[in-house]
């Protein structure tokens, strides 16, 4: 039987098939199966990485926080209902890992702190190409957009969820998502513009 991941031009299909293998393996976890956590680690912990970087700006923590959420997902396997795609339950256990990693930190790492050290890293070849030469100045201006705009801008626009998924994720109205999503990006801008040294109208 051929892999779907070796088929060229069916990458809808080939997501979708992702998606229910995923749902699967999870059960199988949940069922006591948990070697099979790590082919879900495979699979998504660069992307979980990359989530995390974009909120914190700190290669180091996000690392530790990508360890936290699958501690948590064997932890909390019984919990697994599988009603919904296994990356968005894995995305709210995220989210509450990084709350909770920021009281912990009860604010001490300040933005500025977080900026310089996202700035003083070499990124990596991804990175790199993620916003063309302008990706410092970037990730500065990400990093200083309330954390609920950065969210949702990072899912959308980063880890490339749609708004359905990001809806579903965070409680709401679709609708909801595209207007927090229109307005971080608007955000983003102005705060761009004024690291650059433009003006904002």
């Amino acid at each position: 039987m051929t892999s779907l991941y070796k088929r060229k031009g069916q990458k809808r299909e080939e997501i979708l098939a992702n998606s229910a293998e995923d749902n699967k393996i999870m059960e199988e976890v949940k069922d006591g199966k948990v070697e099979k956590l790590a082919i879900l680690f495979e699979r998504h912990h660069v992307m979980l990485y990359n989530f995390f970087l974009r909120l914190t700006g700190n290669r180091s923590v996000s690392e530790d926080l990508v360890q936290d959420v699958f501690f948590r997902i064997l932890k909390y396997r019984s919990t697994y209902k599988g009603e919904s795609k296994f990356t968005i339950w894995m995305y709210q256990i995220a989210r509450n890992a990084h709350v909770d990693y920021l009281r912990k930190q009860k604010r001490q790492f300040s933005l500025e702190e977080q900026t310089q050290e996202a700035v003083s890293q070499e990124p990596t070849p991804e990175e790199k190409i993620e916003q063309g030469q302008d990706v410092v100045m970037v990730r500065e201006a990400l990093a200083m957009l309330p954390l609920r705009k950065r969210e949702v801008l990072v899912l959308s626009r980063f880890q490339n969820l749609k708004y359905k998924e990001i809806a579903e994720l965070l409680g709401c109205h679709i609708g909801t998502v595209k207007t927090h999503v229109h307005r971080a990006i608007k955000e983003l801008g102005k705060i761009y513009i004024e690291l650059s040294g433009g003006t904002v109208t």
